[in-house]
């Protein structure tokens, strides 16, 4: 089953290793608010954290009450990580195998330009026509986030 792809592109006027730190501070992870029906993120904690980070497991839980796992399978902090999203509950179990989420850094003056995308995998036809309107709104919510980034300003 083709998977659904989308990414979104900003300056932000952080380093891509101050943009690594967030990702990895879960007292963040609840700034991101989803879009529309989308929920955001009430929690997220390590289940795993390895020491290099590749393979560390963490545990969301969004503000509709479902939980997934996303795991860190490339950290590189100062050009690309990827994060594989998996352990999906109902009903997105049912639609979808897993989503690959990736962020990728270049520098540009005095910031980075951020692309981050995500490429969702459906389960079958039913996922794949389901996933659809999951993938706008997460490219929303994307949008959304990115935007609050370029506000922000290192001290």
């Amino acid at each position: 089953m083709k998977p659904l792809e989308f990414q979104v592109t900003a300056h932000v006027p952080l380093s891509a290793r101050a943009i690594c730190d967030g990702i990895i501070d879960m007292a963040k992870w609840p700034e991101f608010d989803g879009y529309f029906l989308l929920p955001g993120i009430v929690q997220a904690y390590f289940e795993t954290k390895t020491p290099e980070l590749v393979g560390s497991r963490i545990r969301v839980k969004s503000t509709d009450g479902s939980m997934h796992v996303e795991e860190i399978v490339e950290w590189d902090p100062d050009r690309r990580v990827v994060l594989k999203f998996q352990g999906f509950q109902p009903p997105l179990q049912r639609l979808a195998t897993h989503f690959i989420e990736t962020w990728e850094f270049q520098p540009a003056g005095d910031g980075t330009q951020v692309t981050r995308g995500m490429v969702m995998y459906p389960k079958n036809r039913l996922g794949r026509l389901m996933l659809g309107p999951i993938s706008f709104m997460m490219k929303k919510a994307f949008e959304k986030q990115l935007r609050k980034f370029q506000f922000m300003h290192t001290s």
